[in-house]
C-alpha cells in the first residue's frame, strides 16, 4: 500500500505588534479601545501546549470590525503559571495581532499606541521570524 503525507502550510498573514505595559490586560486593552476606537472585549483563555512546557493559559482578548472584517487579538505574553506565549520575547508584555488588515496603516497604529500613556513602547514584529511563531495559530 502506497503511503501518502499531507502537507499542511500554516498561515502567518497577520501583522503583529510587541506591546510592553505596567498595567493589567483590562486596563490597557480599555486604553488600546479608547486610542484605536476599536472594542477589544475579554474571550475564553487562549491555550497553548507545547511539547517543552507543557500547557499554558494566556489572557485573551478580541475584537472583528463589523465592515473590514478587520480583527484585533490582544494576547497576553506571560501566563499565570510564568510560561511565555513567544519565549524568545520574553521582554514583551502583551502581542496585537491584526488579521485582515486592509484600511489602517500598521505604523499609524503603533504611533497611536506609543502615544498612549500606559504603554511604554509598541514595536512592530514579523511573525515569520519568530521560533515560537505556530504559537500564534488559532
Amino acid at each position: 500500500m502506497a503511503k501518502h503525507k499531507l502537507f499542511a502550510e500554516d498561515d502567518y498573514e497577520f501583522e503583529l505588534i510587541g506591546i510592553c505595559s505596567n498595567n493589567s490586560d483590562y486596563r490597557l486593552c480599555w486604553n488600546i479601545n479608547q486610542c484605536l476606537e476599536i472594542t477589544l472585549s475579554k474571550g475564553d483563555d487562549y491555550v497553548c501546549i507545547s511539547k517543552k512546557d507543557g500547557e499554558s493559559v494566556h489572557s485573551f482578548y478580541q475584537y472583528i470590525e463589523p465592515d473590514q472584517q478587520t480583527e484585533y487579538f490582544l494576547i497576553k505574553n506571560l501566563s499565570s503559571t510564568y510560561k511565555h506565549l513567544i519565549p524568545e520575547k520574553d521582554q514583551v508584555d502583551y502581542f496585537l495581532l491584526i488579521k485582515n488588515n486592509f484600511e489602517r496603516d500598521l505604523d499609524d497604529i503603533v504611533t497611536l499606541l506609543r502615544e498612549n500613556e500606559s504603554i511604554l513602547t509598541a514595536i512592530i514584529f514579523d511573525p515569520e521570524e519568530l521560533k515560537s511563531k505556530g504559537n500564534l495559530l488559532f
